[in-house]
């Protein structure tokens, strides 16, 4: 059993050494002839600015709409302001007709009856002012919800069209579909070609 642990340590220990003891000072002779240029010329790239989407996430969160213009995606700003201003207006809307449903049933438990002078809604039962209350203030719900909703997609829009922004999208890496008629069978091929330029 000692023999069987000598022996591997000291195996262990050649091995170790001989991975330490290679040449680092190695001198690499470049064959000229082997050298290929390529034709076209670089194109030069903009860095990559990693906190873009941030920036575009945190001016739409602080004004809706900024954050695309940031994006320099103009056309997307009037579209996030219909779509945060029309559930907002129905929200408004909603809350008012809420509201004057509501005084009109504050009125009739003061002890005006229905139909008494003054009475909004003198064709309308108190059951009827109740649910008409419990029917806005769902939609009132609703509607503010949705409104949340575009707010916080408005965001993840600017942040991802950001992201997108930076995406690669040159000719040096390329996917193309393509159709090649077989002549064997008398009927086309369908393909996917993938291009890889260094």
């Amino acid at each position: 059993m000692l023999n069987k642990l000598v022996y591997s340590l000291l195996f262990t220990l050649v091995f170790s050494a001989s991975i330490f003891a290679q040449e680092n000072n190695k001198t690499e002779e470049v064959d000229t002839d082997l050298i290929v240029v390529r034709d076209s010329t670089k194109t030069k790239r903009e860095p990559i600015n990693v906190l873009a989407p941030s920036k575009a996430a945190f001016y739409s969160a602080i004004l809706p709409g900024l954050g695309q213009a940031y994006n320099k995606k103009y056309w997307k700003i009037p579209v996030v302001y219909a779509l945060i201003g029309t559930p907002l207006y129905f929200y408004i809307k909603n809350d008012k007709d809420y509201n004057i449903y509501r005084d009109a049933y504050k009125r009739r438990l003061a002890g005006f009856g229905q139909g008494s002078p003054g009475d909004p809604f003198p064709n309308v039962s108190d059951d009827g002012l109740i649910r008409a209350q419990q029917q806005l203030r769902r939609n009132k719900e609703l509607a503010l919800l949705i409104t949340i909703g575009m707010y916080a997609l408005n965001i993840v829009d600017a942040n991802v069209d950001a992201h997108l922004l930076q995406f690669n999208v040159d000719e040096d890496l390329t996917v193309r579909p393509h159709f090649k008629y077989n002549q064997r069978e008398n009927n086309t091929d369908l393909g996917l070609t993938l291009n890889f330029k260094f």
